[in-house]
């Protein structure tokens, strides 16, 4: 398959072939569709948030399910998806209470395993990770709800505490919004 990889910090990506992922048997791999670019993945690029390299970076996605492994029991080949930033194990009590993002087996797409920047990319315990899409939601749109959806509704929902019918007023920008002069 085509990926997008850097091999050394700060380097200009390049695209290349590398092996399609193997399907792990708790997860799947997914046709990517869409991608999102997140201004994460320039910090890992350039090496503020170290990672493996080579690396393909990208963790803000929608595709199609094209292989399911065996102990996978809530996702079919054919189904549209995505996935969160980071994945829980699905097992542990951070993960079953709710708080997946502080499980100590985690993954990330794009960050500890490869990511979305790829024709393919696996993600492991899908039956806890693996999110289907509304037949009224595309592909771009899916990807780009992201981390930055996540990030979102957390504050407002749980430290803002906002309810239905309330008003809520956003305001900044994220990095990727940013232009140098």
């Amino acid at each position: 398959m085509q990926a997008v990889r850097y091999d050394a910090y700060g380097v200009l990506p390049s695209l290349v072939e590398v092996p399609d992922p193997e399907c792990p048997d708790d997860g799947v791999v997914i046709n990517v569709r869409a991608t999102g670019v997140c201004r994460s993945d320039w910090h890992a690029w350039q090496g503020h948030d170290p990672v493996a390299l080579p690396h393909i970076p990208g963790h803000e996605f929608a595709g199609v399910i094209v292989a399911v492994g065996a102990r996978v029991r809530s996702h079919a080949i054919g189904d549209r998806v995505t996935a969160p930033f980071v994945c829980g194990c699905g097992k542990c009590s951070w993960c079953l209470s709710g708080d997946a993002q502080i499980c100590p087996d985690q993954s990330q797409p794009g960050f500890t395993i490869d990511g979305s920047f790829a024709e393919l990319v696996a993600i492991p315990a899908a039956d806890f990770n693996v999110v289907p899409l509304p037949a009224n939601l595309d592909f771009v749109a899916a990807a780009s709800l992201g981390c930055r959806f996540a990030t979102a509704y957390r504050a407002i929902t749980v430290h803002g505490r906002v309810e239905a019918r309330q008003w809520v007023s956003v305001y900044g920008c994220g990095g990727s919004a940013c232009q140098r002069s």
